[in-house]
């Protein structure tokens, strides 16, 4: 029997049901061609890190329906006491391509992997993710071939 369980939820057909939807696709390369005002942030394509990034992969912004993300996790009780010790842990993503007023909108926001445990997965956490990476690695080596409906 497993000792831990991990739900996992493939990341890469949601992707690419961006691109094949034509409420959606117009929006994915706002990222590259808004214009960002000097000195304010309004979306994370404005910030250094983002610049950094692209300086370092031009190959990979160049192509401005190549998709960014954020990831990000935290514990909560489903229980909603403190007083039973299990622990969930969602992990999402966002699609940073999206103009602002769209990519915190919850129907933007993928839940890809939940972390059921008694306690934190702490330093294990790497294990966890061990999926997604793997994933992400092999659309940043392979990419993944999509219908982009807005280009036929």
């Amino acid at each position: 029997m497993a000792h831990k369980k991990l739900r996992y939820f493939s990341i890469t057909p949601r992707l690419q049901r961006l691109f094949m939807s034509p409420r959606t696709v117009e929006h994915m390369t706002w990222h590259q061609s808004h214009n960002a005002v000097d000195g304010v942030m309004v979306h994370p394509s404005d910030g250094e890190a983002w610049k950094h990034f692209n300086s370092v992969h031009p190959h990979f912004s160049a192509e401005s329906r190549n998709v960014c993300l954020g990831l990000c996790t935290d514990r909560f009780n489903p229980f909603g006491s403190f007083v039973t010790p299990y622990s969930c842990w969602p992990v999402i993503l966002t699609v940073y391509n999206l103009p602002p007023e769209m990519c915190m909108r919850s129907e933007f926001i993928f839940l890809f992997m939940v972390i059921p445990s008694l306690s934190s997965p702490g330093w294990n956490i790497d294990v966890c993710l061990r999926p997604l990476i793997d994933e992400l690695t092999q659309l940043w080596s392979s990419r993944a071939l999509t219908y982009d409906i807005s280009r036929k």
